[in-house]
């Protein structure tokens, strides 16, 4: 096993996480202490911060019980952590697909937090007052009943269906209308790279005897 290597992709697999992480979280808290719940702000024309919240998986989807969704995605990250951990040992992992899965990772870890923390340790009030850090068990939820905090907005165009068009006509249709945070970017951002790039590599690494 060439150790030099096997160091190098850890290394930059760890840096993805934490930055991911703290990035997703700095933004999330941000938002959820200077926002009120449905408040939007115009960036650009395409580009929207409007904070919501959801129970359910990346970009507001809903999927089985909260505690149920939780439980699978610490189980997700505990399997994929040491997933990560064989891949980097292996000398013949493509960093790429390492970067990929170290992705997957941080992005569910990130929304883990919220499920797990946010019920406990913020108020959750009606508009227009925005949530405040509270003391531990006096928040809105408990232990892994959290919402997940969303706030990216792309309403990259829309237009109005005509009145001819059977079923839709005369509607309005927008794209992209779900509303998603760094977390949901990363786990969409890490499984394409996958899918395109580097499935043939999914299966459990092989740990090289000798050196590259």
């Amino acid at each position: 096993m060439n150790i030099d290597r096997s160091r190098r992709l850890s290394l930059l697999a760890w840096i993805i996480v934490a930055f991911v992480i703290i990035a997703d979280q700095a933004m999330k808290i941000w938002v959820k202490t200077s926002f009120y719940l449905g408040e939007d702000l115009e960036i650009f024309p395409w580009f929207h911060l409007r904070f919501i919240q959801n129970n359910g998986m990346a970009f507001g989807i809903e999927l089985g019980s909260k505690i149920l969704l939780t439980t699978f995605r610490i189980a997700l990250v505990a399997f994929l952590s040491w997933y990560l951990v064989k891949l980097t040992k292996a000398a013949k992992s493509p960093a790429g697909y390492v970067a990929s899965i170290a992705l997957v990772i941080a992005g569910a870890f990130g929304n883990i937090v919220d499920c797990m923390f946010y019920g406990e340790i913020f108020s959750n009030p009606y508009p227009p007052f925005v949530a405040e850090f509270v003391p531990w068990g006096e928040g809105y939820g408990t232990l892994m009943q959290g919402l997940v905090v969303d706030m990216l907005y792309f309403p990259l165009f829309s237009f109005t269906w005509p009145s001819w068009v059977p079923g839709v006509g005369g509607s309005v249709f927008s794209f992209f209308d779900p509303v998603f945070n760094i977390a949901d970017s990363a786990i969409t951002v890490g499984m394409a790279l996958i899918i395109c790039f580097y499935s043939k590599y999914l299966t459990l690494p092989k740990q090289d005897e000798k050196a590259a």
